[in-house]
């Protein structure tokens, strides 16, 4: 397999994987991967048969966050100063549940494509490093904003003005991570967890994910969040969620 931008792969199952696709370069991204991740993502979401997004990388690492060598180049200046920070907004706001196989180190911006998932779960082998503050930058704000919302104030202010490696034993502890496995059992505890969010009612799955992250950020509209209620309460699902629980059988979703 030849190295560039991410690659978007969809199977019959309802599940999509976005793989970061430069392992020579710790799978850094350049700004053509960044167009190349907004229409994936705009792909995921405008398709129904998606009910599920797993992003990972290929080789040692997860991502080595942005390039650092394009922030200098002549036409930086009149480059989009923001498109990290939409794709990952992008990524964060998708319908549909999210999971982050973290297969090895994540650094930089990568740190917060991650945290933009549901779900993370990490290689035992793996480390993070936030290095913003010693290369002079200030973070952009929603990237701020989600770490404070999912991991508090002051695992925030430690990843980020501290700088330094942190591991998976202590990623997990502070919650940036849900699971830790070994590399070998990796993809085992990724399809149990893809497993259990594809069995959910996909309605009320994203629903839910909406309200919730709306919660967590404190701009919750209880008009909208009644509207997913009333939606998942009319449906199809709904029905055939009750009748599979009455006939003890599984439930077979169509998401309407």
């Amino acid at each position: 397999m030849s190295a560039g931008p991410p690659l978007l792969e969809v199977d019959g199952d309802g599940r999509a994987t976005i793989t970061l696709n430069r392992p020579q370069h710790l799978n850094r991204l350049h700004r053509e991967d960044l167009a190349a991740l907004q229409a994936h993502i705009a792909a995921v979401a405008a398709n129904p048969a998606v009910r599920l997004l797993v992003i990972t990388g290929r080789g040692r690492a997860f991502c080595a966050g942005f390039h650092l060598g394009e922030l200098n180049e002549a036409e930086a200046a009149s480059a989009d100063p923001q498109a990290f920070e939409r794709m990952v907004d992008a990524l964060e706001g998708l319908p549909q549940p999210t999971l982050a196989r973290l297969n090895g180190g994540v650094y930089g911006g990568a740190t917060d494509l991650a945290l933009a998932c549901d779900f993370r779960i990490g290689s035992a082998g793996m480390e993070l490093r936030m290095p913003a503050a010693r290369l002079g930058l200030h973070y952009y704000p929603s990237g701020l904003r989600r770490y404070v919302n999912r991991l508090g104030l002051q695992a925030a202010k430690r990843l980020f003005l501290l700088g330094e490696a942190v591991d998976a034993a202590e990623l997990l502890r502070i919650g940036y991570i849900d699971a830790v496995a070994e590399v070998d059992q990796l993809d085992a505890e990724v399809d149990r967890i893809a497993a259990a969010l594809l069995a959910g009612a996909p309605l009320a799955v994203a629903g839910m994910k909406a309200s919730l992250n709306e919660i967590a950020r404190g701009d919750l509209d209880l008009t909208r969040l009644r509207g997913r209620e009333a939606r998942c309460a009319a449906s199809d699902d709904l029905q055939e969620g009750l009748a599979a629980f009455a006939a003890r059988r599984a439930p077979l979703f169509h998401g309407r």
